[in-house]
Formats: structure tokens, sequence, C-alpha cells
């Protein structure tokens, strides 16, 4: 996981914890101790307040919308097709590398676990 989306996932939790009141309750169902928590608040709290603040920013809440839900669904559509290419390449890069000019290559030019050396 990116660092990017680590820090957005603690942010979320610090987000919870501020709106509830209840951290303890909150690292419980994050899975952390509630120090980690506090931790993460002390370093995130005041720029999550801020955008808890801020009417502009656009949070998705807990029941997201249809329009919301279709916008995601069709992003993780564009990225699972993205996914489908890549690996699609990378298995005709895998098999350009084992298939030289003089037909498939022998075994003995791989090592353990099958992996060119």
């Amino acid at each position: 996981m990116s660092k990017r989306k680590i820090d957005a996932l603690k942010k979320s939790y610090v987000r919870m914890a501020i709106k509830s009141g209840n951290y303890t309750s909150v690292a419980r169902n994050a899975g952390i101790v509630r120090n980690t928590l506090s931790k993460w608040i002390k370093e995130y709290g005041d720029e999550v307040r801020e955008q808890m603040d801020d009417p502009t920013t656009a949070i998705l809440s807990a029941e997201p919308t249809k329009e919301e839900l279709k916008a995601k669904y069709e992003q993780a559509m564009k990225l699972l097709g993205e996914k489908e290419l890549e690996v699609a390449m990378l298995r005709n890069l895998l098999k350009k590398a084992n298939t030289g000019p003089n037909g498939p290559r022998g075994g003995s030019d791989l090592g353990r676990g099958g992996f060119l050396h």
C-alpha cells in the first residue's frame, strides 16, 4: 500500500474518532491500540478538523449515493482493465524471453523456481 493511501486511511480513522469522540471504540474497530490512534490524532488532527469544517471538502458518506457508487464502479473497472492489459503484456514478454530464435529454451537456463538467471 502506498504512503498516500496509508495516510488517507489514518486520516479516516482520525476523522471517525473526532466525530464520535470515542477513541477507544474507533481504535478497537480499526484493530489498533488507542495509543496509536492518539499519535495519529496528534499528527493529522488539525488537518482533519480543517477539512471537516470546510464545506467544500467532499467526503464520501457512510451511505453513498447511486452516482457515487457508479463512479467508484467505473473507476474500479478502468483499473481492472489496465491491470488485465498489464498482465497480458507481461505474459507476452515472458513468452518472448523463453523463446529464442532457435526455438524454446531448454530447462537448463531456468534456475530454481523457474526464473531466468
